[in-house]
């Protein structure tokens, strides 16, 4: 019988979620706080498999958890996602017809707010059909009037400390979405060119040769450098030259920067488009001259190509020079470019004034995260730190509309200038009274509300909920290390003299399962709701926790899903068993474990009690997955209901059992494991407490039981021992084992299909050696011909094996042509036939001789 999980799963969700289970006081609990923040998924997105692994894991420690009685609070929530959402609705705008602009900026935010409001739910209603179970009421948004307000209050506490600062700076540019951070910036292998072009000398009919890959900056350039150390050019520091095609004169100046042996050893200064550049043209007191504007369209500094786009205008460019002689030669060149990680857009360094959070915010942040290993894995401390110690200033202003706009004022009658912490409420300038006051127009980084969330999440703002902070636990993907996870460690601890996280778990990527990156363009992708659809939720999950080795990419394929879906039809068919035996079942607690076997399968699920939770507290998933598996499917529904077959009087004490592993296993597969309970208890969910408010198991010590270890070795041993010969039934079979298994006579004549057990060992016979005992079979009792014959056959078919094998890789014309895989698969082939031909020859001799 299979198991239909459509039937329950969103009639059990609905069920837990109405009656308040998830909710900080949904379990009555009875221990501290145990709190978890939902990374906080973009209002645009949709349920990706690297989501169902995040939330996953994250719901099975918070299920975890408030069964153990805990005050769990799992907080969930949506991003407003900046960039990502602008970009959607621009499009749809664009498809009407119309653009951002004709809208103007108040008409834009409300078509956008419109937007997310249509669609923006979808990520949490997917959600709830993989079986998560956060604080629903508790949902934010981090542009909900309550962080707005958090993040006014933090950035006006940062600006007015001297923290966030404006000024002129290079900064990464993407002339779609504006500024980016430096993480916000992708680096390509790029096969690009490298073009050389002549400056000619003011001073003597002569030039030099400059080389570089963006031909169009030249228009840009401001110096040309070499260096002091060069005796090349040490006669030329001081004189001029001529900048190609617009005749613009620009010093030689020498620099230690420069470095003699690359190409020529002259190096174009272009100050306002490399960042380099930026740092010798403050040290030489250089001009900046920016070329293009904010879309990438160059200005009247190119003369004719004026009004063209930057890198369209490339090869006109490189052609002019060509055709005026100014062209050296163009070499290919294999070098790193950067893109927007969102858009794909190369990106500029580009000099523009834009907010800046110093590094100086994260020292004391720094520090702390030094002084104990949080992480798990533990190798990402030293990522971690490698990469604080490198901290540069964050530039956190975006010029989008969506989004938090920065709440600083000038005024236009006395220039004053001031961050606010309620930007709504400006109507005047603080100082001279003046009203005709302005908002400055950009936004900030989506990423600066985000890391503000472990706290501002906790009403930060108004009434902090101080009993949830430091969260305990963070669970996150490694890719959003320094995006996310870095940026609120600094705030939380500069904010609230705490880091905000005790343990930091950091789970790796879901790849396909050849073990490639999963791509839309690879045809690769798995779709959680598919696969929901097609194998379950509790399957899904299942998977995803069994595979989730800590430190190690999860190679996923619907094989692995198939397995996890059988374990759920194992579970289903074992309850339907110990059900047509029994009306229903008590707790445990209520339940006299008296039987041999009772006791056993007692010791076994007590064994798996204490591995599952030592794994869970050290967030080893895998691990814990593994042990319920092994418990749940070999001991308990393989054997523990085979050996029932034999002492029926065992079930009641097995039902109650089964019942009570419900528990443990409800983190991991929250949907069977409440169906299952209720039946075997005879009760339905509609008018029952949930399983998932249930009390999870405790470790118990159990005191020796009869060793049916033994007994399953000897079942095992039997059934070999006849499957050898081919009898499927004996009428007399002897065990010896320095065990007394005499109350295993029952279990071993009925399972083992044997007609009489006796203990003891005998001559003349065949036998099967097991670890700790090792089987009889009288000869007296076999007719041996038909045996002896089917060993002759084998003898003959591994010979003629052997023979070709050996001929194949005697044969120099095959070894020659060969692929060298070929020949060791060969090779090893041959090897396995002569030691399988060795033990059938021993066997051939053994049975002629009894």
């Amino acid at each position: 019988m299979a198991y239909n999980p459509k039937e329950i799963e969103e009639k059990f969700y609905k069920i837990w979620e109405e009656r308040g289970y998830f909710e900080v006081d949904g379990n009555s609990p009875t221990k501290e706080p145990f709190t978890i923040m939902m990374p906080p998924p973009n209002v645009t997105g949709s349920l990706h498999i690297g989501h169902s692994l995040t939330f996953t894991l994250q719901d099975i420690i918070i299920r975890y958890k408030r069964m153990d009685g805990f005050k769990t609070l799992w907080q969930p929530g949506t991003d407003h996602a900046g960039i990502a959402t602008q970009n959607v609705v621009e499009k749809q705008l664009l498809a009407e017809g119309t653009t951002k602009e004709e809208l103007g900026r108040e008409k834009f935010l409300e078509r956008v707010w419109e937007w997310k409001e249509k669609s923006g739910s979808t990520m949490v209603h997917q959600l709830r059909k993989l079986g998560v179970s956060p604080a629903w009421s508790r949902e934010r948004f981090t542009m909900d009037d309550g962080l707005k307000k958090a993040v006014s209050k933090a950035f006006k506490e940062l600006y007015d400390s001297g923290l966030i600062v404006k000024g002129n700076y290079i900064v990464n540019w993407c002339t779609h979405d504006g500024a980016l951070s430096d993480i916000e910036v992708e680096y390509e292998e790029n096969s690009g060119k490298l073009y050389h072009i002549r400056y000619p000398l003011v001073s003597q009919n002569a030039y030099l040769v400059v080389a570089t890959t963006r031909p169009e900056t030249f228009f840009g350039d401001t110096a040309v450098m070499v260096n002091p150390e060069d005796k090349r050019y040490a006669n030329l520091i001081g004189e001029e030259i001529e900048l190609p095609l617009i005749g613009r004169r620009v010093k030689i100046i020498a620099d230690s920067h420069v470095d003699m042996e690359f190409g020529t050893g002259v190096v174009k200064v272009t100050p306002a488009h490399d960042p380099n550049d930026y740092e010798v043209g403050k040290r030489h007191n250089l001009d900046f001259l920016t070329i293009f504007d904010e879309k990438g369209i160059l200005n009247s500094e190119c003369g004719e190509f004026e009004g063209k786009e930057r890198l369209e205008a490339r090869d006109e460019i490189v052609a002019k020079l060509d055709l005026e002689g100014f062209l050296e030669k163009i070499e290919p060149y294999q070098n790193q470019v950067g893109h927007c990680y969102r858009c794909k857009n190369v990106v500029e360094p580009y000099i523009s004034t834009q907010w800046f959070l110093k590094k100086e915010v994260a020292q004391n942040s720094i520090s702390k995260m030094k002084e104990e290993n949080r992480f798990f894995p533990k190798h990402w401390q030293n990522s971690y730190n490698a990469w604080m110690d490198e901290l540069r200033d964050w530039c956190i202003s975006r010029q989008l509309w969506w989004g938090h706009r920065i709440p600083v004022f000038t005024c236009d009658s006395c220039s004053h200038e001031w961050a606010s912490e309620t930007p709504e409420d400006e109507t005047t300038c603080p100082k001279c009274g003046h009203t005709h006051i302005s908002q400055d127009p950009d936004v900030l980084d989506t990423w600066f509300s985000s890391a503000l969330w472990s706290f501002s999440t906790l009403n930060w703002e108004s009434d902090f909920e101080k009993e949830f902070y430091p969260n305990s636990l963070l669970i996150t993907g490694f890719d959003i290390l320094f995006f996310w996870v870095a940026r609120m460690v600094m705030m939380g601890e500069h904010f609230l003299g705490e880091l905000p996280f005790k343990d930091i778990y950091l789970h790796a990527l879901v790849r396909d399962e050849k073990g490639d990156k999963m791509s839309k363009s690879k045809g690769n992708v798995i779709d959680p709701l598919d696969m929901i659809e097609k194998y379950s939720a509790d399957a899904l999950r299942f998977t995803l926790a069994v595979l989730a080795v800590q430190g190690r990419d999860i190679k996923l394929s619907e094989d692995k899903l198939e397995l996890s879906r059988n374990f759920t039809n194992k579970l289903y068919n074992a309850s339907k068993y110990l059900l047509l035996n029994g009306d229903q079942f008590g707790t445990l607690e209520d339940t006299e474990i008296s039987t041999p076997l009772g006791k056993y399968m007692l010791s076994k699920f007590y064994k798996a009690v204490s591995e599952t939770r030592g794994f869970l507290d050290e967030y080893r998933f895998n691990d814990g997955a593994t042990v319920l598996y092994r418990y749940l499917w070999n001991d308990f529904c393989d054997w523990g209901i085979e050996l029932s077959k034999v002492d029926k009087s065992a079930i009641p004490e097995l039902g109650a059992i089964f019942r009570e592993s419900m528990k443990l296993l409800h983190p991991f597969m929250p949907f069977i494991s409440e169906s299952l309970f209720q039946e075997l208890g005879g009760t339905s969910l509609e008018e029952a407490v949930s399983i998932s408010i249930q009390k999870f198991p405790e470790t118990v010590a159990i005191s020796e039981t009869e060793n049916f270890e033994l007994v399953i070795e000897a079942i095992v041993s039997i059934r070999r021992l006849k499957a050898g010969v081919g009898v499927s039934k004996a009428d007399e079979v002897f065990v010896k084992c320095e065990t007394d298994l005499e109350f295993a006579k029952p279990y071993l004549e009925k399972l083992a299909k044997v007609g009489k057990v006796e203990f003891g060992e005998i001559e003349n016979s065949l036998s099967d050696v097991s670890d700790n005992l090792t089987s009889y079979l009288p000869a007296s009792s076999l007719d041996l011909e038909p045996i002896l014959k089917r060993v002759r056959k084998q003898e003959e078919k591994l010979e003629k094996e052997i023979f070709k094998l050996e001929k194949m890789l005697g044969n120099e014309k095959f070894l020659a042509n060969a692929k060298e895989s070929v020949i060791a698969e060969n090779r090893k082939g041959l090897s396995e036939a002569k030691e399988k031909l060795e033990k059938v020859l021993e066997e051939k001799k053994r049975l002629e001789n009894l």
